[in-house]
């Protein structure tokens, strides 16, 4: 709606009462950022990120995407301004958005960016962009020393990931584990989520059971612990009493069916 159409309503105007003065007031303002706009935008290394800038009564001004970290003048309107050619910006005509998109973005994109119109003075909205990537770790490592006859509970810890892994495996001095071997006592819970946590529980701990183990999910890097079973010796960072610390509920039910079969 223009502000001619606006006047003819007169009184209600979106549910607002404007008169002309009010109106010519409400013109006079020129543009300005809707502040409800997200200012932290957090994306995965090398998935697409967008910095969403909602820009009200604009008129003839133009947009501008700025990084702080050298001040880079990276978009003028919808052109690049930039060698990387990884920094576009898009016009959303129907909201108003001016979005900064970043393709494959590294952890050194990480930082401050600025969406700024061209008043005079010019104003402009910063915005937090932050670069992550997947992280998996096995609390209590490298190093793991668990008395014999015990049961070993090895946790993989997954963040950061677009979506839970399809897979979580699992492997002893880099042979994937045969959870139906003769040995038996060996098994896996695997719970996933926003964090996705794999626990491999070994019972009745042996000598052999020895070794370098590694948890590898199907998106993201492998860790790898090394767990040293002690027959009689006993560092300050033995395993034992406490192996069941920090299993969910669920966990816990599957492993005292699992010990029970």
């Amino acid at each position: 709606m223009n502000v001619t159409e606006m006047l003819m309503l007169g009184d209600d105007v979106h549910g607002f009462n404007f008169n002309e003065e009010q109106l010519v007031k409400y013109i006079d303002r020129g543009p300005y950022f809707d502040t409800t706009a997200t200012k932290n935008v957090t994306s995965l290394v090398g998935k697409t990120g967008h910095l969403n800038c909602r820009i009200k009564n604009l008129g003839n001004k133009t947009v501008s995407w700025i990084r702080h970290r050298d001040l880079h003048l990276l978009t003028v309107s919808e052109s690049t301004y930039t060698s990387d050619q990884r920094f576009t910006a898009i016009y959303n005509k129907q909201t108003g958005d001016w979005s900064l998109q970043i393709k494959y973005p590294q952890i050194r994109d990480s930082g401050v960016y600025e969406c700024q119109i061209s008043t005079t003075p010019p104003v402009g909205y910063t915005m937090i962009f932050s670069v992550v990537e997947p992280i998996t770790t096995i609390p209590g490592g490298p190093e793991l020393y668990i008395d014999l006859g015990s049961t070993v509970n090895l946790t993989c810890i997954v963040k950061h990931l677009p979506d839970p892994p399809l897979m979580v495996h699992w492997t002893h001095n880099n042979q994937e584990i045969n959870y139906d071997s003769p040995r038996g006592g060996v098994s896996v819970i695997t719970e996933k989520g926003d964090i996705t946590t794999s626990y491999l529980l070994i019972q009745r701990a042996q000598i052999s059971d020895s070794g370098k183990y590694s948890c590898l999910p199907s998106n993201a890097n492998s860790k790898s612990v090394y767990v040293h079973i002690l027959n009689g010796d006993h560092p300050a960072a033995v395993q034992r009493g406490n192996m069941f610390v920090g299993l969910s509920f669920n966990a816990l039910i599957l492993l005292m069916i699992i010990a029970h079969i």
